[in-house]
């Protein structure tokens, strides 16, 4: 072997335990790892698709929403199957996992074949979400569910305590919110509307009996009326979600 290749060798290797650090799982079989990352326009021809990332997203799609599902059920004991399947939805959506993959500086690590370098780029990020999914399928294969689980903890116990959109609608939760405390179904009222006629934008008021009012904005009625329940819900200190953490 020439100095050349051994030096190659070894950048490779160091490469690799690099985002075996990252990830915080050393692999048993690298060639699961290497795969994870490969993207089908990187293989040569005549290899088989199955060679590419898409065979282990497909198993790591599934294999994380059950560990979500899981923590899910586990957290919340008091939520419904409806708020625990908008919950799972929401964290198992490629938008989450490419924000985990960019967490843990994956983007570069992608290989592709050919491509120009701004369509590259491109490619890099529109693939981040199954790159992710692919390394917790290869995590699964390597080192068995508990493997995989701790990756999916780490990674995204504190995206599912603090969710990043709203669960339900505000309007929904001031109003059962209201009927606990014995008060009536909170009333909407336009307070102003402005802007031209294609491009309006409302004031709207919700009053509830003993209450200041709660004013919101927005380019549609119930979009301010959404506005004005958020800012009573947290002017109020109404708990939005399910009464169990």
């Amino acid at each position: 072997m020439t100095a050349k290749k051994k030096r190659g060798k070894a950048g490779a290797k160091a490469a690799a335990a690099a985002l075996e650090a990252r990830i915080e799982h050393k692999f048993a079989d690298p060639a699961l790892l290497a795969t994870a990352f490969t993207h089908v326009s990187a293989l040569k021809s005549g290899h088989k698709r199955r060679e590419s990332y898409q065979r282990l997203e497909f198993l790591g799609d599934h294999v994380l929403g059950l560990i979500v599902s899981d923590m899910l059920f586990r957290t919340f004991p008091n939520a419904n199957e409806g708020e625990l399947s908008k919950r799972l939805a929401d964290l198992v959506r490629k938008e989450s996992c490419a924000d985990v993959a960019k967490s843990l500086g994956l983007l570069d690590d992608i290989k592709l074949g050919a491509v120009g370098a701004g369509a590259g780029a491109r490619l890099r990020k529109s693939v981040l979400g199954d790159i992710c999914e692919a390394v917790i399928g290869a995590i699964y294969l390597d080192g068995g569910y508990a493997a995989a689980s701790q990756f999916v903890e780490r990674n995204w116990l504190e995206r599912m305590r603090k969710p990043r959109r709203p669960l339900r609608d505000p309007k929904t939760v001031l109003q059962e919110w209201a009927q606990s405390k014995g008060l009536p179904t909170p009333v909407y009222r336009e307070i102003e509307r402005t802007g031209p006629h294609h491009d309006p934008q409302f004031r709207v008021a919700v009053d509830l009996p003993g209450l200041a009012p709660a004013e919101g904005v927005g380019g549609s009625k119930r979009a301010a009326e959404k506005v004005a329940a958020s800012v009573m819900i947290e002017r109020e200190g109404v708990g939005g979600g399910s009464n169990d953490s």
